[in-house]
Order: structure tokens, then sequence, then C-alpha cells
């Protein structure tokens, strides 16, 4: 007998998951490995000691075990928060008079407004753990800067975040937040570290990017005794912190025994959108069940679908190893219109990799077609979206447009990553109608990708 389906299913605390997943256990082809950037050989777990905790560079290292146990310690500071609801978007399928079944999953129930919590309270645990005095990170829209310094706060931790300039003068709000949970926060690219000036020397004027304050957090955590960096999306462990989403997420849809033909999540550096879809990508590496898997990204950024797939600095500085990732060169930097996060220039290594075997689709959005979709969104639905999450939204409601032309019943599942009550000057911009799209030309990022190291294929 089928369940009726509530607005929200909520999971029990009982039901919280036990384990993180790591999907590189299952894939065929694994990422290809990290490379020191100056002997161009594998990273070892010693030769990732010095920036990262040691367990978290174990996990980074690690292709092998697919369940990696959630430390007791950081599940209760889950249960603040989680298990987080999946919510039948009954509103908004009425409002699009469509057939589809559409679900999002919300995890914007945490002061920091995003899924980023997610990760940050793991690594503040390991730092702590190792007996650290802090940790040093960069931040783009501020989501994932707020989540670690509340993580720090509450493990007494010093937390310093190097801001991506843009960001820093857009959303004074969330800069404020992280400042009130005992933060320092400095605008990036910044004269403070050798880095930061070198960048400024080269880019005058320049309004940042998560490459240049990677670089500014690294040299930071490198320079100070008893400091080490920590970041909030692209690398591995990473991903596998944010797995809680999907796990989540399959454990309330088989409880009524929904099966999503579609999931769709927003991509910037991939931390949501692996933390959503890495359950599910493993039940199609293991042949258990098939799904149609979208990632969005902006047009202004579009690392996947317009990006070279080859090793790469994963910051500016070219400080910090390399990965073999789609990527639009270390030195791009996206243009200062774009409103919303999803400002790196590559894509995390297991993203990368499961886009090029074509176990998942990307596609592009221009930035005003994403607010529209968020500003009806937040009418029907109740829920002001951040913008990052709102390229998800977009997407999901063109699918559900698609279903009604062709009368297909299918089930739309799309991450609602977190909310947008600190993005008032890009939601401003956009009800002035003076919100402007911007898409890289090809010459463009020809000069970016003229400039990436030539290694390997």
């Amino acid at each position: 007998m089928t369940r009726e389906i509530p607005y929200k299913i909520y999971l029990e605390e009982s039901e919280l998951p036990r384990h993180w997943y790591n999907v590189r256990a299952h894939m065929a082809n694994k990422p290809a490995p990290l490379l020191n950037p100056a002997t161009l050989e594998p990273m070892s777990v010693k030769d990732l000691e010095p920036v990262f905790c040691t367990e978290l560079a174990k996990q980074e290292l690690d292709e092998t075990n697919p369940w990696i146990e959630i430390p007791e310690e950081i599940r209760n500071f889950y249960k603040m928060y989680r298990p987080a609801p999946l919510v039948r978007a009954y509103c908004l399928e009425k409002e699009l008079d469509t057939p589809a079944k559409i679900y999002y999953k919300f995890e914007g129930n945490n002061t920091s407004g995003s899924h980023k919590l997610n990760s940050a309270i793991a690594q503040a645990y390991y730092a702590k753990k190792q007996g650290l005095k802090g940790v040093t990170t960069e931040t783009g829209a501020g989501q994932w800067g707020t989540a670690l310094s509340m993580a720090c706060a509450y493990l007494d931790l010093d937390c310093q975040v190097y801001m991506v300039k843009v960001s820093y003068e857009q959303k004074p709000f969330r800069r404020e937040v992280m400042r009130t949970y005992g933060a320092k926060v400095t605008p990036s690219p910044s004269m403070d570290t050798e880095v930061g000036r070198k960048i400024n020397a080269e880019f005058p004027g320049t309004t940042g990017s998560l490459g240049c304050a990677i670089s500014e957090a690294v040299e930071a955590a490198t320079g100070q005794e008893g400091y080490r960096y920590v970041l909030g999306s692209v690398l591995s462990q990473v991903l596998l912190h944010q797995t809680v989403i999907g796990l989540e997420t399959q454990t309330a849809l088989d409880k009524y025994g929904i099966r999503p033909d579609m999931i769709i999540g927003c991509a910037g550096g991939g931390s949501n959108l692996g933390g959503l879809i890495s359950p599910f990508v493993g039940e199609k590496l293991r042949g258990e069940a098939d799904y149609q898997i979208i990632a969005v990204e902006p047009a202004s950024c579009p690392s996947l679908t317009r990006g070279k797939f080859a090793y790469d600095f994963c910051d500016t500085g070219k400080v910090c190893p390399l990965a073999k990732m789609y990527t639009l060169g270390s030195g791009f930097i996206p243009s200062a219109n774009h409103a919303g996060g999803l400002r790196y220039h590559g894509m995390s290594s297991i993203i990368s990799q499961l886009y090029h075997d074509g176990l998942i689709e990307a596609v592009t959005v221009e930035q005003t077609a994403v607010f529209e979709a968020a500003q009806k969104f937040a009418r029907v639905e109740g829920i002001l979206p951040a913008p990052e999450s709102s390229h998800a939204i977009r997407v999901a409601m063109d699918e559900a447009v698609k279903c009604r032309e062709t009368g297909e019943e299918k089930t739309i599942v799309f991450g609602l990553t977190g909310t947008g009550y600190f993005d008032m000057v890009a939601y401003q911009k956009f009800n002035d109608g003076e919100m402007a799209d911007y898409i890289p030309t090809d010459a463009e990022l020809e000069k970016s990708f003229a400039d990436m190291p030539k290694v390997g294929k």
C-alpha cells in the first residue's frame, strides 16, 4: 500500500548516517592523483600534512574504503540541525502545471544558512583533535566562512578567513556573522600575504577569486605554527563529509518508495553536488539503479562545459597541488557582476571524472534566468533561496515544464543548498533591473588556458 507523501519528509534522529560514503571506492576510473607542484609526483599523506590535518590528509587520499565512520562528537553536532527535511514542492508543481513530482533537499536550517556546516564541523573537529591552535580558509559568497566560524567557535579554535574581495564588499552582513562568531575576515587578494601582494601587482584593482583566496589562506596556514588550512569545496575530503546530504535523501525517498528519475545540483567546486549525488552514483556504478544526474553551473564560470580536463593548479598563486579536473585555468577570474558563489575556476576531481566518464551531465544557465527562478520559487514555496541553489532550481523548473509539454511524469530531486537572506544586494540588482548576464568569450578562456601547466595528458 502506497503511503501518502507529506509536504516534508523528516527522518528520525536514529536514522542520521553513521558513516560517510566514499564513492571513489566504487569508481572503475579513479580520479587522477594530486601532484606535488615541485616534483610532479603523486602527493602522499606526508606531503599533505604541512597543509592539512593528518586525518583529513588520509581521507583525501583514501580510494579503497567505501564507508568511513563519522565520529560520535561530529554526529552529536549534526543532531543540532540534522536530519534535514526532504520537501515535496507541491506549490511549485501547481504553479508550473506539471505532471512532474518535484522534491528538494533543504540544507538551510542552520545559522550558516547552507550545507557547508556538514564539512566545517568535521574539519574543525580533526584540527582540534590534533591539538592545533586554529585554521585558515577561503570563502567566496561567504557560506563556507560562516559555517567554519561557527564550528571553530563551538570547538574554541582560532579562525582566519580570506573572503573574495567582491563578496566581502557585496555581502557585509555575511562578513559580520563570521566576526560575531570570532573569525578574522580579510578581503582577498590582500596586502597581508606575499601571494596577495603579487596578485594585486599583476592584476591591479582585481575583485578577486576563490583561487586568489585559497593561495592566501594556504600561505597563512603554513606560515603560522599550530595552524592548518581547511577548505569548503573541491577536494575529496569535503565531498566525503557532504555525503550526509545524499544518504539522508536516499533514506527519505526509500521510506515512501520514491524512485527519482532525475537528480539536479548546482556546481561550483563540487561539494554540495558531490554530497547529494554520490550515494546515487554509487548505485549506478554498482549496477543497482540508473538516474539522470545534472550538474548546473553559471554561464559566467563554466568549468565543466567549457573547461579543459587537465592538470591545473588549485589556486591562482600556484602554491597548491596540481589536480586533474575540468578547469578554466587557475588565472581565470569571474566577472564582478556574477552575483552568486560558484566562482571557482575548476571542479572537483571526483565530479570531473564522473562527468568525463558520462555518468553525469552538465548544463549552464545565465544569472538573470537564475534569479527569475529564485523569485518564483520564493513566492510559491516560501523560502528565499541562495543564488547558488537557484541554478538547480532553474533547471528543475525547466525540466518540469518539459514534462508538462510531453506529459511525462518524472520524479525530480534537486538540492536546495541554502538560503539567500545575506544575498540581498544581488536580489536588489535583479529587482531594479540592473542585473546583467556575462559569458566569457573564447578568446578570454584561451588566454587563461595558455597559462596552464603542461603536465601529462
